[in-house]
Order: C-alpha cells, then sequence, then structure tokens
C-alpha cells in the first residue's frame, strides 16, 4: 500500500537537494516536518531510506531502488501539470465532435477554420455521420458536441441551440423541363423516378414523414449515401432528386437543374447544436464552442 503520497514528495525533494534542510526550503515546509514525514514513510515501508553523511545525508541502498521510481513519478506529475496548463491556454488539447456531410459542409467548416487560425495546437477530431449516430456518439460521450438537423428525438439532458434555417427542395434537369412551369400536387410525385438519401438519415426521415401525413408514399429508384450524389445523378436526368438547397444551389443558379413548384409550402428545418449538459467541456472544446455560436455561453432551448 502506497500510503501518503505527499510523504514520497517530501523524500524525492530531500533526496535531490541531500539534505533535510535544503527540502525545507524547496517545500516551504520546517525542517521538523520533513523530518517527521521520512520517518514515517519509513517506518510504513519498513525500512531505512537515508543515513548521515559528513555534509547532510545520503539514500541507502533501499533508498536509491524507492527514488529510481520516485522520480520518474514527479516528472511525470509535472509533465501532467505542464499539459494541464497549456491545455487550460489552449497550448494543447483534442477536441472530439461529430457532424454529418451536410451540417460540416454548411455551417460548421467557416468556424473549424477560424478555429484553427487561433488555436493551431489544439487537434480537433470531427466524426462524420448522419444525425442519429452523432445524437448517439453523444449520449456515449464519444464526442464533445455535435451539429445535426432537425428532425431529431431530444433526450433528457440534451441542449439544442437552433442555429440556421435550411430548406428541402426536389430538383430535374432538362429531360423533365415539362414540369419547369408547372405547380405540382405532391401525389404526383409518386409516379416520376425518385432520387433520395438512405434512410438512416434526418433528411430522408423528415421528407417521408411529410410526405406520409399527406397520405403519400414514394419509392425511390435510387437510394444514395450523399446529397452531392443526388444532385449528380438529377444532373444525368437519372429522376426527380430530393435535396438540401445548399447542396443543387450552384446547379440551380447555372441553369442545369431546376426546382420543382408545388401548390403547399415544404416547411423550413433547422441545423442545431446539441451538446450532453452532464458533459463537463474541455477548455479548447468549450471555446470551439463558443466560436460556433458567436457567444459566450451555451443557452439551451
Amino acid at each position: 500500500m502506497i500510503g501518503n503520497l505527499e510523504y514520497y514528495k517530501v523524500f524525492y525533494y530531500t533526496a535531490k537537494s541531500g539534505s533535510v534542510t535544503g527540502a525545507a526550503a524547496l517545500l516551504s515546509i520546517s525542517q521538523p516536518a520533513v523530518s517527521q514525514s521520512l520517518k514515517l514513510l519509513e517506518r510504513n515501508l519498513g525500512v531505512t531510506l537515508f543515513q548521515r553523511a559528513p555534509r547532510g545525508i545520503r539514500l541507502t541502498s533501499e533508498g536509491e531502488a524507492l527514488f529510481s521510481y520516485v522520480e520518474k513519478g514527479m516528472e511525470l506529475f509535472e509533465l501532467g501539470t505542464e499539459k494541464v496548463l497549456r491545455m487550460k491556454d489552449l497550448g494543447v488539447g483534442e477536441v472530439h465532435i461529430g457532424a454529418s456531410d451536410m451540417t460540416l459542409r454548411f455551417y460548421l467548416l467557416p468556424y473549424l477554420e477560424k478555429f484553427h487560425e487561433k488555436y493551431p495546437n489544439i487537434n480537433v477530431v470531427v466524426s462524420n455521420g448522419p444525425t442519429p449516430e452523432t445524437l448517439k456518439a453523444l449520449k456515449e460521450g464519444k464526442i464533445d458536441f455535435g451539429v445535426v438537423s432537425t428532425p431529431f428525438h431530444t433526450e433528457d439532458g440534451m441542449e439544442v441551440r437552433e442555429v440556421r434555417q435550411i430548406e428541402d427542395v426536389f430538383v430535374a434537369g432538362r429531360n423533365f423541363l415539362a414540369l419547369k412551369h408547372k405547380t405540382l400536387d405532391f401525389q404526383e410525385l409518386e409516379s416520376l423516378p425518385m432520387i433520395s438519401l438512405e434512410n438512416n438519415t434526418s433528411t430522408r426521415f423528415y421528407m417521408d414523414h411529410f410526405l406520409s401525413e399527406k397520405g403519400i408514399v414514394l419509392k425511390p429508384e435510387f437510394e444514395l449515401a450523399t446529397s452531392d450524389m443526388i444532385v449528380q445523378f438529377a444532373l444525368r436526368n437519372l429522376g426527380i432528386g430530393c435535396v438540401v438547397r445548399d447542396f443543387a444551389r450552384e446547379a440551380l443558379d447555372e441553369g442545369t437543374l431546376f426546382e420543382l413548384r408545388f401548390n403547399q409550402m415544404i416547411p423550413k428545418r433547422s441545423f442545431c447544436v446539441v451538446k450532453n449538459s452532464r458533459m463537463m467541456l474541455s477548455t479548447a472544446a468549450e471555446r470551439l464552442l463558443q466560436i460556433c455560436l458567436g457567444s459566450d455561453s451555451f443557452s439551451g432551448e
């Protein structure tokens, strides 16, 4: 059993200085206090650690054996303390965040760039995955915070901040120009070749739920892993793509794709920053969160 670690600290500085007086000065305690700590350590271990020398004291064989280990431990303590202080001052550290391709590209990336410019020695690890995966990682404490898109289920202890609105659209290429100037009913989508995201995304869930409330069930011809690929498939006239407008903006501006119009609006949804209130963030994670939110604190909704 190790016992009181303070005794080992006194032992270390006594051995380093070669005298009780030197150890007392280094530790800013009295000489009797040093002597008492050494006696108690020797009593606990059942060995003699020091013997008198012409000038001060020197280690016994047992003392030298113990010192070789205590010295390593003290060096590690000092290194650990130094690293913690550097982490506090944002000189080193690591932040783990979760984000989908969409939230990373259209919200988070500029803030990561700003953070990296300001704190180049902080390592930022991004777990890239859809909203359900990000929320699961947050619940399990694998990430510091996440950026996700609605809709999603919030659990106890989860703090949420809406940071930006997004719009879902249906886009098509030149082979579907007959639809360009028409105002469609959502029911007509059932007879069109559809291109959608896979089922494990908030985007797919949102659109399926929105249409199901109107009695409409889509059976996509293509289910893809990324919205970028949906745009590419739509550009090649393989069907009608369902994406968040940001992904198709360039093609819409260039006129290589057009947006379908409907007799009802598709409700907007949001990007949200989420964190687990049960988790204490590191200084680095807190600072990145502040930069992402443009504020000094996280106010959950």
